[in-house]
C-alpha cells in the first residue's frame, strides 16, 4: 500500500514537473515560430500580400483568446462571490480564489501579447511591392509607406509607380475622416503605370487618425497640410507641378487647394464634385423622403421627419447624415445600371497598409473625424468662392450619383472660368466613379488628362 501510495505521489510529481516545463517552453516555442516568420518567411509573402490573411487571422484568435477570458474572470468572480455568501467553507472559496488569480494571471499575459501584437503589427505595415514579369520588384519602380511631417505632425501617405520619374498624382479620399490607401491600390493599379500615384491619409483618417487633435481639424487645416505635402512632393520627385484627383470631400478639398496655389498643380480632376454642402444635404433629403413615400418605407419616412431638415450639428450629426447617406447609396447598389456597385470592406481595412490599431482608427474616422469636421463645411459653396480656377479643371461625374448632385456639379462646371476645362459623364457610374468604372478613369487620366496638360 506504501509503495503503491509512493508510486501514485512520484507520477504526480512527474506530471507536475513536465507541466511546468511545458509552461516555459510553450512560449519559448512560440517567440521562436514568431522569430522565424518576420525573419524568415514574412519577407516572401510580402511580395504576394499572403500576411494579410495569417495576420489577420492571428489578431483576431488573439483579441478572441481575450474576450474570453475575461469573460470566463468575470464568471469565476460572480461564482465566487456566490460561494462567499451561501456559504463558509474556507476550502471551495480557496478553490475559487486560485481559480481567479490563475485567470487573472492568464488576463494579464493576453493583454501583453496583445499589445506587443498591435505595437508589432504597426511597424510591420506595408504596401506590397510593384512586381515586374519576374516575379520580382521591379527596377525602377517605388512602393513605400512612409511618414511625412506636415504642419509640425507625422501624417502618413502611400507611393507607388512603375516608374518613379512619372508625373506625380495626388490622390485625396473622401470623408472626412476615410482613407482609402489599400482601396486605390486595388482599383487604380493600372494609374501607376503612367504616374507616381501618393495617397494621403489626412489628419483624423486611417493611419493619421492621432496626427493632429480632433478638435484642431478644419478645413483650413487641410488646406495648408495639403499644400505644405504638394511642395514636398515637387521638391522630391524634382517636379514643378503635381497632379490632383479628388473624389467626394477630396474634390471640394482639391479645389481649394488648386485656388489657393494654382502654381503646385498641372490639372485637376474632380469625382463626385462637392459644390455647396447644405443643398447638397437638402437634395439628399428630398430624394430619401420621395424614395421612402414611393416604397412604402414608413419606417425611413418617420425617421426622417424625426431628425428634420439639414443642415446637422452636435454628437449625433453623423449619424442623422448616415441615415440619408446609406438609404441612398443602397439605392445605387440595386441600380442595374451601375457597375461594380459592392465593395469589399473588410478586404480595404485589412490592407496590409493598416496596423491593427490603424484598422480601428479607420473605422473611427468615419465617425469622430467627420462629426469634427462636416459640419465646418456647411460654410463652403464652391460655385460663388471658387470660380476661377488657373489650372486646367476634369469633373468626371457618375450618371447615376445621388449622393453628389451631377446637376450641381454642371452647374458648377458651366460658371468655372480656367484654362481648360472638360465635363466627363461616366454612364454606368453612381457616386464612386473610380470603383464603378476604374478602366475608364485610369484611360481618360492617361489619354486625356495627361496627353492634353502634356501638350500646352
Amino acid at each position: 500500500m506504501k509503495s503503491l501510495f509512493k508510486k501514485e505521489t512520484t507520477i504526480s510529481g512527474e506530471k507536475t514537473y513536465w507541466l511546468l516545463k511545458l509552461r516555459f517552453l510553450l512560449p519559448l516555442l512560440a517567440a521562436v515560430i514568431i522569430a522565424l516568420y518576420v525573419i524568415i518567411i514574412r519577407p516572401y509573402l510580402m511580395i504576394t500580400m499572403k500576411t494579410v490573411p495569417i495576420e489577420l487571422g492571428f489578431g483576431i484568435i488573439l483579441i478572441l483568446s481575450l474576450v474570453v477570458a475575461i469573460a470566463t474572470f468575470i464568471i469565476t468572480i460572480l461564482i465566487t462571490a456566490v460561494i462567499a455568501v451561501y456559504t463558509r467553507t474556507k476550502a471551495k472559496k480557496m478553490t475559487w480564489l486560485l481559480k481567479l488569480r490563475k485567470q487573472l494571471i492568464v488576463i494579464v499575459a493576453l493583454l501583453f501579447v496583445n499589445a506587443v501584437s498591435v505595437l508589432c503589427s504597426q511597424w510591420m505595415a506595408y504596401t506590397p511591392p510593384i512586381l515586374g514579369g519576374n516575379g520580382k520588384p521591379l527596377v525602377g519602380s517605388i512602393a513605400t509607406l512612409e511618414k511625412v511631417n506636415l504642419g509640425g505632425s507625422e501624417q502618413w501617405i502611400t507611393i507607388r509607380g512603375k516608374n518613379k520619374n512619372n508625373p506625380v498624382l495626388l490622390f485625396l479620399a473622401g470623408g472626412p475622416g476615410g482613407s482609402q490607401l489599400a482601396a486605390t491600390r486595388e482599383q487604380l493599379k493600372k494609374l501607376e503605370d503612367n504616374y507616381v500615384v501618393v495617397n494621403w491619409d489626412q489628419p483624423g483618417s486611417g493611419k493619421s487618425m492621432n496626427a493632429v487633435p480632433l478638435k484642431s481639424i478644419t478645413p483650413e487645416r487641410y488646406i495648408s497640410d495639403g499644400q505644405e505635402l504638394s511642395k514636398y512632393l515637387c521638391k522630391r520627385f524634382n517636379h514643378e507641378k503635381i497632379y490632383i484627383l479628388g473624389e467626394s470631400w477630396g474634390s471640394a478639398l482639391g479645389v481649394l487647394l488648386v485656388q489657393s496655389s494654382p502654381e503646385l498643380y498641372c490639372a485637376f480632376v474632380g469625382t463626385a464634385q462637392m459644390v455647396e454642402f447644405v443643398e447638397t444635404d437638402l437634395h439628399m433629403y428630398d430624394l430619401v423622403l420621395k424614395l421612402a413615400k414611393e416604397r412604402g418605407d414608413t419606417e425611413q419616412i418617420e425617421k426622417m421627419k424625426n431628425q428634420g431638415l439639414p443642415p446637422y450639428y452636435g454628437k449625433g450629426m453623423v449619424w442623422k447624415f448616415s441615415a440619408l447617406s446609406q438609404y441612398l447609396s443602397k439605392y445605387m447598389a440595386k441600380n442595374p445600371e451601375i457597375e461594380r456597385t459592392g465593395y469589399n470592406t473588410l478586404s480595404e481595412v485589412g490592407g496590409p497598409e493598416y496596423g491593427l490599431y490603424d484598422k480601428v482608427s479607420w473605422m473611427l474616422g468615419l465617425v469622430t473625424t467627420f462629426n469634427q469636421v462636416y459640419p465646418q463645411l456647411y460654410d463652403i459653396d464652391l460655385s460663388k468662392q471658387a470660380t476661377k480656377l488657373d489650372v486646367p479643371v476634369y469633373l468626371m461625374m457618375g450618371r447615376y450619383d445621388v449622393n453628389a448632385s451631377p446637376e450641381m456639379a454642371e452647374e458648377y462646371f458651366n460658371a468655372i472660368e480656367a484654362p481648360h476645362k472638360e465635363f466627363i459623364w461616366f454612364e454606368h457610374s453612381g457616386h464612386e466613379v473610380w470603383r464603378n468604372e476604374p478602366d475608364k478613369l485610369v484611360d481618360l487620366m492617361v489619354n486625356v488628362v495627361l496627353k492634353e496638360t502634356k501638350m500646352n
